[in-house]
């Protein structure tokens, strides 16, 4: 194994990385344009001739067939990523049928569009396809159990990824956060704005995950899919989430703890419980992911949650 690698994936720890011998003119086209995953691997250091292309609606519908298959045609690509969901865990207890048609009906659109036409998938789904009673870390092979629509609505997406596309690897991550879109991160900067106290949760634990160190995953994942032909690589279920783990409070914490470094908004963090911080949506205790088979695979192992932070808070109040 060569200890080279042709993408600057310079956010991935890695011990070695196993040469991807892509075409200069490799395209991956990244259905869902305004997410952020979608956002981060469009912003992503890439080589010359590695493209990517972001697309979302009206242009690309993961509920209509005939937009997806328009769009593949159109743009010829290596690999497809799905990062388009329906991720308003709340919301989708009352809006079932919408999480539903993203979440489910859309990924098995997307994967018999990509079986059709032998192009490997690359589908992003979530940790709480668990039911977080497990005290250690989940991995690949433990049973799922979702606990509420939003879980369920992703876990039947992979398996219809599953059932109609050979060629895929499904990577399940956890507690995403970046500079872009709604997330804890920047939910916690905004009200520290105008209080000096927040109580958060502590009694759930699972694994922070900065979308940019997972666009870089992603992109070495399909580098290695596209110079395989996605037929003689690692395919399957995977985990892929920032190193360590936490709960909302120590989250809260290191951003406060950060932010006050770099001269923005800071507030205590009272621990609470989820009891005392009820929601629609049942949360699972304990949903840390197991990245160990990524790793063993892919050479690929995602930096510490707590240097995601660091950089998200950095690029957030640098207006980056």
């Amino acid at each position: 194994m060569r200890r080279v690698i042709n993408l600057n994936l310079t956010g991935l720890c890695v011990g070695a990385v196993p040469s991807c011998d892509v075409d200069r003119s490799m395209k991956i086209l990244v259905i869902g344009k305004e997410g952020q995953v979608a956002r981060s691997l469009a912003a992503a250091e890439k080589p010359a001739g590695i493209t990517v292309v972001a697309l979302g609606r009206p242009q690309l519908d993961v509920t209509e067939p005939d937009t997806i298959a328009n769009a593949i045609e159109a743009m010829s690509p290596r690999v497809v990523v799905n990062a388009a969901a329906y991720t308003g865990v709340d919301k989708a207890e009352t809006e079932p049928e919408l999480a539903g048609l993203v979440n489910s009906i859309g990924p098995g659109n997307i994967a018999e569009a990509c079986a059709e036409r032998s192009l490997p998938l690359i589908h992003l789904s979530t940790d709480y396809v668990f039911d977080g009673k497990k005290g250690d870390s989940y991995n690949e092979n433990d049973p799922v159990a979702p606990a509420g629509v939003y879980g369920s609505s992703k876990l039947i997406g992979e398996q219809r990824v599953v059932d109609a596309c050979p060629q895929h690897v499904i990577l399940r991550t956890a507690w995403v956060y970046s500079p872009y879109g709604h997330n804890f991160v920047k939910t916690m900067l905004r009200l520290a704005e105008s209080r000096a106290e927040l109580g958060v949760v502590h009694d759930q634990h699972g694994s922070p995950t900065y979308a940019p160190h997972l666009a870089d995953a992603i992109l070495a994942i399909a580098a290695h899919l596209a110079r395989d032909g996605g037929g003689e690589g690692h395919l399957g279920v995977y985990h892929a989430a920032g190193t360590g783990e936490a709960t909302w409070c120590e989250l809260a914490r290191e951003v406060f703890r950060r932010s006050a470094e770099f001269g923005g908004p800071n507030a205590t963090v009272r621990a609470i419980t989820t009891e005392q911080y009820p929601t629609p949506a049942a949360r699972p205790a304990n949903s840390k992911l197991d990245c160990i088979k990524l790793e063993r695979d892919y050479r690929l192992r995602l930096p510490h949650w707590r240097s995601g932070v660091a950089a998200c808070v950095r690029n957030m109040l640098a207006g980056d």
